[in-house]
């Protein structure tokens, strides 16, 4: 009861850590400016696969054995998994993790859904439900136009609005400090420094609908999604948006990324000098054709590994609010004319 904060949040008295990461990305992402910190840079986004959402999968399996292997572990070392993909009944996730034989908590957060991972992994090792996770998201390209908008061989044309679903997924896996040095001190690592984050808190983010009804500015409809989190974080744990040297937003883009900071400076909140999109990190907007940025459940969690992680390990931040934010549309919410209620999930990491 005591690690609860305000309406929504919690602070881990035992912060987990993040031991590992892994990431793997498709084409595009690797000609991207993070193309050089994935781990893996596919140069066929069928890798090797009979369909695109095999494709996905392998691409889960890949990025969750890389993290393993970093940690120096076996899938039998890890608990639990938490992952979720974009596609109807999480078909990416079922198949990609049946060979690791890990207990599974499958989630379907849209583009929010690392972020809902790490905060509920994190939830089962602060409450000694587990000593190691595996929380992990993916989307690609082909299979979510596929699912949500039209075949890719229709050669339908996009709006400036748009964004491009990221191929590419990022894994980590999430433990408790205090055992977890305990056990790697008999190996010779050096305590702390082998951890790339600490989880000191959480805020669960609240379904937000404004009457957003574009599928093709999923930037506009998540935007007050990510505006509530924030509020409901900086309320929660009574800090200003300067407690952070960073907020970032999983897949805003340019057009929610605008949006959100009209938002905030409305609240009396300027975020212009350390709010950051993953979406808008992605792709190079001079030279990839994109339009708004970049988007999807990997957009997130691929930055993550590559960027947010490493700038946390290295002390260039010291404490960052990851913000993954989700449009939890359905082609069958779409066709039927329902509007695009969003989620966003806040996540507080800071310098171990």
């Amino acid at each position: 009861m005591g690690q609860m904060r305000g309406k929504a949040s919690l602070a881990f008295e035992k912060p987990p850590v993040i031991i590992s990461s892994g990431s793997v990305a498709g084409t595009k992402e690797g000609q991207g400016p993070l193309g050089h910190f994935f781990d893996r840079v596919e140069e066929d986004d069928m890798m090797g696969e009979a369909s695109w959402e095999l494709a996905e999968s392998a691409m889960q399996r890949q990025a969750a054995r890389i993290a393993l292997k970093k940690a120096g572990l076996f899938p039998a070392d890890v608990r639990y998994a938490f992952a979720g993909d974009l596609l109807g009944q999480l078909i990416a996730t079922s198949f990609g993790n049946l060979d690791l034989a890990v207990p599974l908590f499958g989630l379907y957060g849209a583009c929010s859904t690392m972020g809902e991972s790490m905060g509920l992994g994190a939830m089962a090792v602060a409450g000694g439900f587990a000593d190691r996770v595996l929380a992990m998201a993916s989307s690609h390209f082909a299979t979510a136009e596929k699912q949500f908008r039209f075949p890719l061989a229709y050669g339908n044309q996009r709006p400036l609005s748009a964004t491009w679903t990221v191929t590419g997924c990022g894994a980590l896996i999430i433990a408790g400090e205090q055992k977890e040095n305990a056990l790697r001190s008999g190996k010779g690592a050096a305590g702390n420094r082998s951890a790339l984050a600490r989880i000191t808190g959480i805020t669960t983010g609240r379904l937000v609908d404004v009457g957003a009804r574009d599928s093709m500015n999923m930037g506009a409809a998540m935007a007050p999604a990510a505006f509530h989190t924030i509020e409901q974080n900086l309320e929660d744990f009574q800090v200003d948006e300067h407690w952070y040297d960073k907020i970032i937003t999983g897949d805003l883009g340019e057009v929610g990324h605008r949006i959100l900071l009209d938002m905030m400076k409305e609240k009396g909140r300027d975020l212009s000098s350390i709010l950051m999109d993953c979406g808008i990190e992605i792709y190079d907007k001079e030279k990839q054709d994109t339009h708004a940025g970049g988007s999807g459940c990997g957009c997130s969690a691929v930055t993550l590994c590559a960027c947010i992680l490493p700038k946390l390990r290295d002390g260039t931040w010291k404490r960052v609010l990851f913000v993954p934010t989700g449009a939890l549309l359905s082609t069958v919410s779409f066709n039927e004319g329902q509007t695009i209620p969003s989620i966003a999930h806040g996540v507080v990491l800071e310098r171990v």
